[in-house]
């Protein structure tokens, strides 16, 4: 199947037309989050029937020209893994994908034990995906034909295994689970983010909990100047510096350019060009008073509340439940219900099968699997 790049609307032609008459399409998306600062989409490769399309967003705006098929739920979007890139589809291009029919899902449903597309691919069909460019940085321009080309091989085999994924899935009496979770993945997509306080950054730092009160103040300052820097290149954060060095630099408090290069593992460059920032950064918490430093943050509990000691008693007994009926089933234990939403459960503790649909996490396929179990033990444990 051959490939055609759409860099802007007058070579859309094709796309058009073959999008007006579509019934069934492959879906794949790139981003730029492992080298840049953004996770920006950068890539949308479409597979027709006959072509596929390699579209370049940051070339053209090409939101007006999907939207239409994409959105339309007559049209089955075959997509692998889909849950990160229909979050990029809704955040870039203002598109709430319907139609959706995930592979991966599939293959969770009938029971595979290969999940990712490359190995279901060379399993199925013998077909063997390269990964020379799966940490290629998307967003650099212009992309070259070896990369259009590994890029257009993700959706050109994704129809032909849905078909195959859905033959299993006929046969197994599941096709309506896998389209209840495709149904529930379309809709999470388009759910803002919760708009909790911003995290201390420095919880995401190895050993930072033993620091000093004043040694933590200095390396949110640090981390600050990382983050200041690499948005302004456009460069993913640890692409500017690691963190190690940056706690070396804390620990240190350099007082000129040269002590800071002389660090171990502190780019020269980076510290001749930006370090006398950071010194100025670190020495000015070198003069704070104590009383406005800043410790690291208490633990803050988020979410549901703690289980009381009967409730992690019918916890486990409802996960042993969902371990038997999974084995009986040849699914994944968490593809059933994950051990998050099992507490869920034993913290909402329902009473019916409509109860337990409604937990957030359990579908109608998962509560009528799991529900003549799950409520004799909620009913014996009250």
């Amino acid at each position: 199947m051959a490939h055609v790049h759409v860099e802007s609307l007058s070579q859309a032609g094709g796309l058009v037309e073959d999008l007006g008459r579509a019934k069934r399409i492959g879906l794949d998306c790139e981003a730029a989050g492992f080298h840049r600062y953004s996770d920006r989409l950068c890539l949308v490769q479409l597979s027709t029937e006959r072509v596929t399309y390699l579209i370049d967003p940051l070339a053209f705006d090409p939101s007006d020209l999907l939207r239409g098929p994409l959105q339309d739920p007559a049209v089955i979007v075959v997509m692998h893994g889909s849950d990160f890139d229909l979050r990029l589809l809704s955040r870039d291009l203002g598109i709430r994908l319907r139609g959706l029919y995930d592979t991966q899902i599939a293959a969770q449903i009938v029971g595979e034990d290969t999940l990712g597309l490359a190995g279901l691919l060379e399993s199925r069909f013998g077909i063997r995906l390269s990964k020379k460019f799966q940490r290629a940085d998307w967003a650099e321009r212009p992309i070259g034909d070896a990369m259009l080309e590994y890029a257009a091989e993700d959706t050109r085999h994704l129809t032909r295994l849905a078909d195959w994924l859905g033959a299993e899935l006929a046969e197994a009496g599941r096709v309506a689970w896998a389209a209840e979770e495709c149904r529930a993945l379309e809709d999470s997509a388009g759910v803002p983010p919760e708009t909790d306080e911003p995290e201390d950054p420095v919880v995401r730092i190895r050993g930072s909990r033993h620091l000093s009160p004043r040694q933590l103040t200095a390396l949110r300052e640090a981390l600050a100047w990382r983050d200041d820097l690499a948005r302004s290149r456009d460069r993913a954060t640890f692409r500017v510096i690691a963190e190690g060095p940056l706690i070396e630099a804390v620990a240190a408090n350099p007082g000129t350019v040269g002590e800071l290069a002389a660090i171990k593992g502190f780019p020269a460059r980076l510290a001749e060009e930006e370090g006398a920032a950071l010194i100025e950064r670190l020495a000015r918490v070198s003069r704070l008073p104590d009383e406005e430093l800043r410790p690291y943050p208490k633990s803050q509990r988020r979410g549901a509340a703690r289980l009381t000691p009967q409730m992690e008693t019918l916890a486990e007994k409802l996960k042993n439940a969902r371990n038997r009926k999974a084995d009986e089933f040849g699914l994944p234990r968490g593809t059933l219900l994950s051990n998050a939403v099992v507490l869920d459960v034993a913290r909402a503790a329902p009473r019916s099968i409509e109860a337990l649909a409604a937990v957030e996490g359990v579908r109608r396929w998962k509560a009528e699997i799991l529900g003549e179990d799950f409520l004799k033990l909620i009913r014996g444990s009250g």
